[in-house]
């Protein structure tokens, strides 16, 4: 697992700015993302609609040496992912499977399929990062 530094002192509830804001802070900073991304290349958008706040639009893009994550639509964007906000916490939080979510058509999924299975490993080094955030994310 990569280093990172720092960390959020109060929690922050899931899928906000501030909590898009730790997790750009904390890819950023991961080693284990910034390897992976010397030999991966993908943009993910994700979007989570009916939430507390509205409808939330957050990406992750990985390429030449840099990941990074942060507010709006991957740009290229390669795949794109759109649930509901019930979907989402309950992915979040291990209440549903990812994989049945996508089977099941709670998650529904665009774009480059197979690039995305190629980048399983850039999803398991996020996994960990996730991780880190998850026991100071306010789900309600």
């Amino acid at each position: 697992m990569g280093q990172t530094t720092g960390a959020m002192s109060t929690p922050v509830r899931y899928l906000s700015l501030e909590w898009i804001g730790e997790l750009t802070r904390v890819v950023a900073g991961d080693a284990t993302l910034r390897s992976l991304a010397d030999d991966h290349e993908i943009g993910v958008t994700q979007v989570v609609c009916d939430g507390p706040e509205g409808d939330v639009t957050y990406h992750l893009q990985v390429a030449a040496g840099t990941a990074s994550f942060g507010a709006g639509a991957a740009d290229p964007e390669h795949v794109r992912m759109e649930q509901t906000w019930d979907t989402a916490v309950a992915v979040a939080t291990g209440r549903l499977n990812a994989q049945e979510a996508f089977v099941n058509g709670h998650i529904r999924l665009f774009g480059d399929q197979q690039r995305l299975l190629d980048a399983q490993p850039i999803f398991g080094a996020l996994d960990a990062v996730f991780t880190e955030v998850r026991a100071r994310t306010d789900y309600s």
